[in-house]
């Protein structure tokens, strides 16, 4: 009995921490603040800068359809 009385009392107790760290990092929307600053400037400068095929250099035919290749 002492035994599932202290397994309860451990689940509870990690539980309720567990909570608490979730509400805080809702509380203060810190998923929000983690994606903005950290892994959002992380993918512009990703995409921001990779190589893509210029469509102003492309000739304007109107019986033709384009070619959708990437050739960079």
């Amino acid at each position: 009995m002492c035994k599932l009385k202290r397994f309860l009392l451990k689940f509870i107790g990690i539980f309720a921490a567990l909570n608490a760290v979730l509400f805080v990092v809702f509380f203060f929307d810190l998923d929000a603040k983690l994606l903005f600053n950290v892994v959002e400037p992380f993918l512009k400068n990703h995409y921001d800068n990779m190589e893509r095929k210029d469509h102003l250099k492309d000739p304007y035919v109107m019986n033709q359809f384009p070619k959708y290749k990437y050739d960079v």
